[in-house]
């Protein structure tokens, strides 16, 4: 027998992206956590600086895949 969690997490994932993206912020604006604008506003300044970084050629860019293949070569996975 599905559960009714099992059933709500599966008619959410049939929902296009945009609308699961609405309904996660939704979810996660309803468990009241605490916000910090300061904090947003730092993570906000620093990709943007990162951003900035890789327009102008000074970031070295690595590809996905090598870098988890270098954290399963160091953690055994």
């Amino acid at each position: 027998m599905v559960s009714t969690n099992d059933r709500v997490v599966e008619e959410a994932l049939s929902l296009p992206a945009d609308v699961r993206m609405d309904l996660v912020e939704k979810l996660l604006r309803s468990l009241n956590l605490p916000v910090d604008e300061d904090i947003d506003r730092l993570w906000a300044e620093e990709a943007e600086r990162r951003v900035a970084q890789i327009a102008e050629g000074k970031a070295e860019l690595v590809p996905g895949e090598e870098v988890f293949a270098k954290i399963r070569a160091k953690y055994g996975r």
